[in-house]
This record gives C-alpha cells, structure tokens and sequence, in this order.
C-alpha cells in the first residue's frame, strides 16, 4: 500500500469516526429522562420538579418521568444520582439539605457535593413562613414568643432532621431564645398535616406546601422568614419587620446531574431548564405559590450552594444537630 493510500484510509477512518461521534451527539435525547426527586410526593420540591420536568420535555423532545426518592435527608436520592452513568438522562432536585447541610450533619456521606454532581441552574427559593395551629394564642411574632417562652419545650415539626425547615427553626430558636423540641417527619406533607390537626403546634412551613392550608384558614400565618414580603402572601409581615432583625432563611432548589456529564448535554439541560422557568404559564404557577424564582448559570449555582454552605455549617454546629 502506498503511502498516500494509507494517509487517504487514515483520513477517512478519523471523518468516519467524527461522524459517529457527531451523530451520537445529535442523538441526544434518544430516550425518557430520569427526575430524581429526594422527597415524598406531595411536597414543594416534588411540585416544582414536576412542574417544570413537563416544560423541559418539550424543549428537549422526551419525556421527563419524576422518580421520588425519599429518606435520609435526601441522602438516598442524591447517592443515587451521584452513581448514576453520566449520559445525560438523569438529573435530580438539589437543594439546600443535599448541596449546603448534609456535609455537616453527617460524619460521613456516600457522595461529595462539590465532586459528585454537575451544576446545572439554580431554580427557586421558597420562602419560609412561621405558622402556627389555630388553637395557638398569638397572632404576631411577639405574642408568639411570649406564648413560647411560657409553655417552654414546646414541639415543632419539620419535614425531617436538618431538612431547611429544621434548619430554619434552629436559628430561630437562638435568635429568640426559646426551649423548643424538634419532631421530624417524612416529609413536609405529614408534618402539615399534624399541626393542622393539633398534634403539634407549630413549624416553618415552605410556601409550597403551607399555601392551600393559610389561604383557607387552617393554619395561621406569624411570619415570613425572608428579607421582603413575599408576593401573593403581602398581608403576612416578616419576622424581621417584626423585631428579629436580619432573620432570613430559604428552602433552595437547583437541578444537578452525575459528575461528568458531557458539557454540550449539560448545558442543553441548563438552557431547557432557564426556558421553562421564563414561560408565562410556568411563572404564574411557580409565583403563586409563593416561590421566588432564582433562574442561574451553572456557575452561579456552584458560588450560591457554596455560600449556603458557609451560612449553614456554623448553625449547625452551634446547635449540634447531626443525623447518622
């Protein structure tokens, strides 16, 4: 063979490959895509992922099917997205107990946020608003420490031990000096469920899942835990207008994928997921709600979970919350 028959095969055998490649590429998505969500149905991160999985679908040609995975304060999930092949067709709900709590709360974890996952954009906030059982005798910040303080060691639930909730309610105490005891559940649904029914009096309760239960009356609303009043719920002043001053605390989401996702997948992901959150109807849904939507860069997801971080730890350590 001569040599300008080998260079002519060497040629064709590399456009070849270039071709597949390119091919394979352009297949991408040739099949449903796998939304983990590390919580029960029901809750607020599992509606905004199915809120928005429907949206990314028909951008991205395929459908989303949402997979609860709940327990161990997303730990689960999270290990099972962080194992999960890197192909570009699973991607999970990581929000403020998987990307800025668990690394405290737990001596060991099965995953590494910064090395495990890909960043692909943060989401929404959801607003953190203290309410109580209507049984309760306050109606204000200031009755409802004084009511606190003298019932002493009162209980709060929260939808499981170092969720934000948990967290939330935690630095609360500090600020306002109270005695309380912490019950956690599997969720934010159950937890709702038992302080409208009387079983405990009070929780943070995220804008999601506390909406339908404020609006109709069952559950009284003290404060928002944000720097603002939050749209859709104007009459409820916050619990730093009403003297906890600085107090701000969020249950965050963002969508991650498996640690070496090809880029060009990823951010085909990241652009769907900025789409559907622009959507008018998407934003109508989400906004009323309660929720704050936080529409980010890959990039600015990764500096926001890391300041969180930064927030969080000390909390957690001054309060010795740990979950083994």
């Amino acid at each position: 063979m001569t040599l300008a028959s080998r260079i002519t095969r060497r040629c064709f055998a590399i456009a070849l490959t270039t071709i597949s490649t390119f091919a394979a590429a352009q297949a991408w998505p040739a099949k449903p895509m796998e939304w983990v969500v590390p919580y029960p149905a029901g809750g607020g991160t599992d509606i905004v992922a199915r809120t928005l999985a429907q949206a990314m679908s028909e951008t991205l040609g395929q459908p989303i099917v949402i997979n609860n995975k709940p327990g161990a304060a997303t730990n689960i999930g999270a290990d099972y997205t962080a194992k999960s092949k890197p192909d570009g067709y699973t991607l999970m709900s990581g929000d403020t107990a998987t990307l800025a709590a668990n690394p405290f709360l737990y001596s060991k974890l099965p995953y590494n946020v910064e090395k495990d996952f890909t960043p692909i954009g943060l989401t929404v906030r959801f607003p953190l608003i203290l309410v109580v059982n209507p049984n309760v005798p306050a109606k204000n910040l200031a009755e409802f420490i004084a009511w606190a303080k003298k019932e002493k060691g009162v209980a709060y639930g929260t939808p499981g031990s170092g969720s934000p909730h948990h967290l939330a309610t935690a630095m609360f105490s500090q600020q306002a000096k109270l005695e309380l005891t912490h019950v956690p559940y599997k969720g934010a649904a159950p937890a709702v469920q038992d302080v409208v029914g009387g079983q405990v009096p009070f929780m943070f309760v995220d804008s999601a899942s506390g909406n339908q239960f404020i609006t109709s009356g069952k559950l009284r609303a003290i404060g928002v835990a944000s720097a603002k009043r939050v749209p859709g719920f104007d009459t409820i002043p916050t619990l730093s207008e009403q003297g906890l001053k600085g107090f701000e605390a969020y249950a965050w989401q963002g969508v991650v994928m498996p640690a070496g996702v090809p880029a060009d997948i990823a951010q085909k992901v990241s652009a769907a997921l900025v789409k559907a959150l622009a959507a008018p109807a998407i934003k109508t849904r989400l906004e009323g709600l309660g929720l704050e939507i936080t529409p980010s860069s890959p990039a600015a997801m990764t500096q926001y979970a890391a300041a969180e971080r930064a927030k969080w730890g000390p909390v957690i350590k001054a309060n010795n919350i740990r979950v083994e």
